[in-house]
This record gives C-alpha cells, structure tokens and sequence, in this order.
C-alpha cells in the first residue's frame, strides 16, 4: 500500500524522493488507522447490537394466539390459560427433555393423556380442576 501511494505521488509531484516518502506515509497510515477504526467499531456494534436483539421480547401474543390455532383448540382464546396450560408443557419438557413429550402434552388442545401425565410428573394434581376448567374454556376437541 505504501509503494502504490508514493508511486502516484513520485510520478505527480516531479520532486525529490524525501518528498514524496513524507506525504505519502503519513497519508497511508492515516487510511490505516481509518479503516481499523472503521472496523473496530463494526466489531463492537455486532459484539453489543446482537445481544441486545436477542434479549428482545418477541412477540409472544401473536405467537401464542396461532399456536392456539394450530393445536385446533375450538373455545375462546385467553392468553392467560393458554400461556398457564401452556407451561405446563413446557416445565413437562425440560424436565424429561423429549420433544416428543413436549408436542403429546399440548396435542387435543391440552386434552391428551400425556398432559394429564404431565401434570402428575410435575405434581400439579392440587389444582387439576382449574387446568380442566381452562382446558374446557380453551375448548380441546
């Protein structure tokens, strides 16, 4: 990079070699300290922005609202039961880690074996007939 700018300038100037040496470095580490300044700042955009992106809240009702659509439940979507029968799930998985376990429990609009299954495996039977009023209003199949 050097050797390219003291050439144009050595070619245009039609002076001494010291001259030309002498504004050519310091206009080349001058594009340096740029563009590893340009890049520095880049890389702590990226370092910072994506963080900050993933911390966002997506928007959960709008992704709550179809899932209630695609497990075919056929009452009234409320957020607050869905998101409740929905954790129950959800806690369901990340106890026995099994996909399978996960897509069994919400199957029938919450109203599978495998719920109730869930329910007993996170000792949630206490209130057993608030999740089946929930289930019902919800409208499981």
């Amino acid at each position: 990079m050097y050797l390219d700018v003291g050439s144009e300038l050595e070619s245009e100037s039609f002076g001494s070699h010291r001259k030309t040496q002498r504004t050519a470095a310091p206009a080349a580490v001058k594009v340096s300290k740029m563009c590893s300044r340009k890049i520095k700042i880049s890389v702590m955009l990226f370092l910072v922005l994506i963080p900050i992106f993933t911390a966002l809240p997506h928007n959960h009702n709008l992704s709550k609202r179809s899932n209630f659509f695609d497990l075919e439940c056929k009452g009234i979507f409320n957020k607050t039961m869905f998101f409740r029968l929905d954790r129950i799930c959800e806690d369901c998985y990340q106890l026995f880690r099994e996909t399978s376990i996960h897509r069994l429990c919400k199957q029938d609009c919450f109203g599978s074996p495998f719920f109730n299954a869930c329910i007993e495996a996170l000792q949630l039977h206490e209130e057993m007939d608030q999740y089946n009023e929930w289930r019902e209003t919800l409208g499981r199949k």
